[in-house]
């Protein structure tokens, strides 16, 4: 049984005569303060929050009705119960305190044994939400504390990954950088639209974003001779590196097998698997076609292809940026999906700000300035 003797009670009534029966009723049992007005009543009730109020209708000046309408709006007195004690009986009034937030309402003069079951129902109702709150607030902290350590793994994570391919691929260098700012401002704008407020929630935002890092993170499976070769590929060695896809996605999944499954992973595993996909079902490693294709994917082609067209490769030099717009629009349809690369290209400034802030060289600078 709940021990409320520790509790405290508020009684409110501009007689006397009524305060001093509720003083012989409830005094022994628990700490019981009075007041005569609804400004005092307040008063007290601010200073010292009470765990009940009983609280009388009819008061010169401020009435038990604005009493308890002050005590609701009130953020610190809010939550404590208030229970009526009237002499008006009428169905209106009844309904009037329930509606501004009392508990309940009893008619004077009421039964003693009433008033002490009532007391004591709302005092135990009372505690108990109480220790709901905190118990709720204690959980909310733990999944706060829980949510951050998981951005920190996600993170930490994403980092690892990023730099082993950065490590293997000469040429991944700010590419990196560059195609998550890509990413993120095309996954924030199509959030804007209707048309795909769906696909892309906040969450998805934020998960593309964080994912696509590891968009090449399969070249690390690409042998040397092939990854590191200072020229065109050969045919055969081409049907190679394209594996690099598959590789992707087989060292993610083996990264959740380890962590677990984790929606970041998840989103990285599809734009690993499928940037290299086309619109129009010529690409690989799967040969998808138009919206078979992830979302994250096509999206993250566009990323990759012009990010590689305004940078240096071994076998170009950086393509300048009119140039790469130019190819961006020639592949609509067929490279690339076609409202994606509408957009793409309606964000262009955007997309090249981005690309100067993490330039590899003069040489880039230029290309981007013409």
């Amino acid at each position: 049984m709940i021990d409320l003797s520790s509790c405290t009670i508020l009684a409110v009534d501009d007689t006397p005569m009524n305060l001093d029966i509720l003083v012989n009723i409830l005094g022994e049992q628990y700490d019981l303060s009075v007041a005569l007005n609804g400004e005092t009543a307040l008063e007290m009730a601010y200073s010292q929050t009470p765990d009940l109020i009983l609280l009388d209708i009819m008061m010169p000046g401020m009435d038990g009705f604005e009493v308890l309408r002050r005590l609701k709006e009130d953020r610190q007195t809010k939550d404590v119960p208030v229970l009526m004690l009237t002499a008006l009986s009428e169905t209106g009034s009844k309904a009037q305190c329930f509606q501004l937030g009392a508990v309940d309402y009893l008619t004077k003069p009421f039964d003693v044994e009433e008033l002490l079951a009532r007391v004591h129902t709302h005092l135990s109702l009372g505690r108990m939400q109480r220790s709901l709150r905190q118990h709720n607030e204690v959980l909310e902290q733990k999944v706060r504390e829980r949510t951050k350590e998981l951005i920190v793994t996600q993170q930490a994570t994403i980092e690892s990954m990023a730099a082993l391919a950065e490590y293997r691929d000469p040429e991944t260098g700010e590419h990196i950088r560059r195609v998550k700012g890509y990413v993120g401002l095309m996954a924030a704008v199509l959030r804007s639209l209707p048309q795909y407020a769906e696909q892309m929630s906040d969450e998805m935002v934020e998960l593309v974003t964080l994912s696509a890092p590891l968009h090449d993170i399969g070249k690390v499976g690409v042998k040397d001779h092939i990854l590191l070769k200072p020229g065109r590929l050969e045919p055969d060695e081409f049907t190679e590196m394209k594996r690099h896809a598959e590789y992707g996605r087989n060292v993610i999944r083996s990264v959740q097998k380890k962590l677990g499954s984790m929606p970041f992973l998840q989103v990285a595993e599809d734009i690993a698997y499928t940037h290299h996909e086309r619109w129009d079902g010529a690409g690989y490693p799967r040969g998808l076609h138009g919206e078979d294709i992830p979302l994250s994917g096509r999206i993250m082609a566009l990323a990759d292809v012009y990010d590689a067209l305004i940078s240096r490769r071994v076998y170009k030099p950086p393509f300048a940026h009119s140039e790469a717009v130019r190819i961006i629009q020639e592949g609509r349809g067929t490279h690339f999906d076609p409202q994606l690369t509408d957009i793409f290209l309606e964000h262009i400034e955007d997309i090249r700000a981005i690309a100067l802030a993490y330039a590899e060289s003069d040489e880039q600078i230029t290309a981007l300035s013409q």
